[in-house]
């Protein structure tokens, strides 16, 4: 039986923004690929939380709309350092990404076309293939030990694949939950590790009253007032709050916000979608650049960290409104079965993620696949760090294309 930690945090907010910076330095690949950086840096290397406690994390982030990658740093940051330690992890982990999207909006990234571009991008997109079954195979033999929840997992992956989209996710999901309270509710599971959170019952009440004010609020002070930046945070706001996927999802609203009322032209927004399609860190950061493009000049950096908070405020809120009655939610006999059923569906989500579209996006020849197994035999046998793997793949990359 696993010790329970203290309900404390016991890092810094100055700590979890270092690590976190790092991760989104190097973390390639979108979100399934961001969970297996995360796993890596939070569970393996540094011993935050134990695999069980990660598991319910990004368990949680499902079920809950915005960016997953983003919600788990967000969590992990408030089980490490508090309410602080949350708002360092989602600042380390999105400044990188936010800045390069501006400067791209400035012209800046321009000089950064080229022949090369493609060959690095490749290589990029095949170490994620690497972080991701690296990913899945280390979560699968701890959340899925038994017969029931390898079937689970499974079913969950081909649910998925057939039926793609954030409605088929829910409902693998919510099926997980169900056959593991019927199935698994008589078996036993060690005691939970404690979140150490360090978020009282009342401040999740009121981040989760706030959550709801601000979506009720918004649109009716945009009516009444007619202004410009309050529509802005109003339409990124709902983007964050109302959809479910993560961010591929959230982007075609978010071009329904600012395309159709002409505040982005469609060419402007593809632009800047393909770009952040390179970058590490969360895909919603595009949301900065959106921002720099409504108005040039230096309004327009205040514009881009204004989008950038409205997007990911949701998140936050109800991260930090759920998670100590999730936390609690966790201990029971259960809710523990349930959870061990969610668990297995998530493996089985980024099962299928694996393959689409971490796979088919980035194996297109043998030499793609022989760089993949490299990294792979890199991260889990040589115990290379992360982001020296994808330095050396998107070097590979450049010269295969060169080849």
């Amino acid at each position: 039986m696993e010790a329970m930690t203290a309900r404390t945090t016991t890092g810094s907010p100055r700590e979890v923004f270092a690590v976190f910076l790092r991760l989104g330095l190097t973390s390639f690949g979108g979100p399934a690929a961001h969970l297996g950086y995360f796993r890596h840096e939070i569970v393996e290397r540094r011993g935050w939380l134990d695999g069980h406690a990660y598991g319910d994390l990004v368990a949680l982030s499902q079920f809950l709309p915005g960016p997953s990658s983003s919600q788990v740093g967000i969590a992990i940051g408030a089980a490490r350092a508090g309410l602080k330690g949350a708002l360092a992890a989602w600042l380390g982990f999105t400044l990188p990404s936010a800045l390069i999207m501006v400067l791209f909006a400035l012209g800046v990234m321009r000089i950064a076309g080229g022949a090369m571009d493609a060959g690095w991008l490749d290589g990029l997109k095949i170490v994620a293939v690497a972080v991701v079954a690296r990913a899945v195979w280390t979560m699968w033999r701890q959340l899925c030990p038994d017969w029931p929840r390898a079937v689970f997992a499974a079913a969950a992956a081909a649910a998925v694949l057939v039926w793609p989209g954030p409605l088929g996710q829910i409902t693998a999901i919510a099926l997980g939950a169900a056959a593991g309270w019927l199935i698994l509710a008589k078996g036993e599971r060690e005691t939970p590790q404690a979140l150490a959170h360090g978020v009282s019952r009342r401040v999740a009440v009121v981040c989760l009253v706030l959550f709801a004010l601000l979506l009720a609020a918004l649109p009716l002070g945009v009516t009444l007032t007619a202004s410009q930046p309050l529509a802005l945070i109003d339409s990124f706001y709902r983007s964050g709050a109302l959809v479910f996927g993560g961010g591929h999802v959230i982007l075609p609203l978010l071009q329904a916000e600012v395309v159709v009322p002409g505040w982005v032209s469609r060419d402007a927004f593809l632009a800047g979608y393909g770009a952040a399609q390179a970058l590490p860190g969360p895909l919603l950061s595009f949301s900065a650049y959106l921002g720099a493009m409504i108005e040039p000049g230096p309004a327009g950096l205040a514009l881009a960290l204004l989008c950038l908070v409205a997007v990911f405020a949701p998140s936050f809120l109800l991260v930090i409104g759920m998670l100590p009655f999730w936390d609690d939610l966790r201990r029971f006999g259960a809710a523990q079965a349930a959870m061990a059923g969610i668990n297995a569906a998530v493996v089985g989500l980024l099962l299928a993620a694996l393959y689409d579209p971490v796979w088919i996006s980035a194996i297109h020849a043998p030499r793609d696949f022989a760089l993949a197994v490299v990294a792979y035999g890199a991260l889990a046998w040589f115990k290379l760090p992360p982001w020296l793997v994808v330095i050396l793949c998107g070097l590979a990359g450049v010269f295969f294309m060169v080849a």
